[in-house]
């Protein structure tokens, strides 16, 4: 998420949340539900003397942002919610990556974990550096922790509870996600009143690396739109 940020940086004040378990997974007691890691971010935001903060998640970033919009809509301002959906499907995939996350230790860059990670990106990268760097960023989580989240995903649902979100959102979608169908991020748009959906056309996955550009012109035109409705 470091170009992103880095763009983004130029415009707005960027703060990157890391979440429990990242890089010291002994360090505290395991996330037991995503309302766990919410909360967290709720006692950052504090900590940090931010006043309802436009908040964006990917992935399971975004799960962990829509529970924080849902638990608590008073310390987010508005919401950017990027490979997301209200009820995460598993797949043959990520049951696999899971089960072997969960049961056999395996050295760092390991050849089986990459290719799940490789499904990221839309077909064949755009350049081996960008390949090292996704796959760079995801081994700086330990594999246990990889599995929970996994397994978080797997329970989480917030479907019934979407017609209670308060907060200007923008859902982007990459047309050629392979995690979550863009079809499917369309919908949870269609679920959260007022929410506003674009595709981001040849996008995967990970779309903030392959189209920091466009994602950035979107969230940027996001936080114009919302902060010009709260003048």
């Amino acid at each position: 998420m470091a170009p992103l940020a880095m763009r983004l940086a130029r415009r707005f004040e960027v703060h990157i949340c890391g979440l429990r378990g990242d890089r010291f997974p002994a360090a505290g007691p395991w996330a037991r539900e995503m309302a766990d890691h919410a909360r967290d971010v709720v006692e950052v935001i504090g900590l940090l003397g931010l006043e309802r903060p436009a908040v964006l998640g990917v992935s399971f970033g975004g799960a962990v942002a829509l529970e924080l919009a849902l638990e608590a809509p008073h310390a987010v301002g508005s919401l950017t919610l990027v490979g997301v959906e209200a009820r995460f499907r598993t797949t043959i995939a990520s049951t696999i990556a899971r089960r072997v996350l969960e049961r056999f230790p395996l050295p760092s860059n390991n050849r089986f974990v990459n290719q799940f990670f490789n499904l990221l990106h839309p077909g064949r990268p755009e350049s081996d550096e960008l390949a090292e760097f996704v796959v760079e960023r995801c081994w700086e989580t330990d594999q246990s922790v990889m599995a929970r989240r996994l397994g978080l995903l797997e329970s989480f649902d917030v479907a019934d509870r979407l017609w209670q979100l308060d907060v200007p959102t923008l859902v982007l979608g990459g047309s050629r996600d392979v995690i979550v169908p863009v079809s499917r991020q369309k919908a949870l748009a269609a679920a959260i009143p007022g929410a506003r959906f674009e595709a981001l056309e040849g996008a995967g996955h990970v779309g903030f690396l392959s189209h920091a550009g466009e994602v950035t012109r979107q969230v940027a035109q996001h936080l114009r739109q919302v902060r010009h409705s709260t003048c």
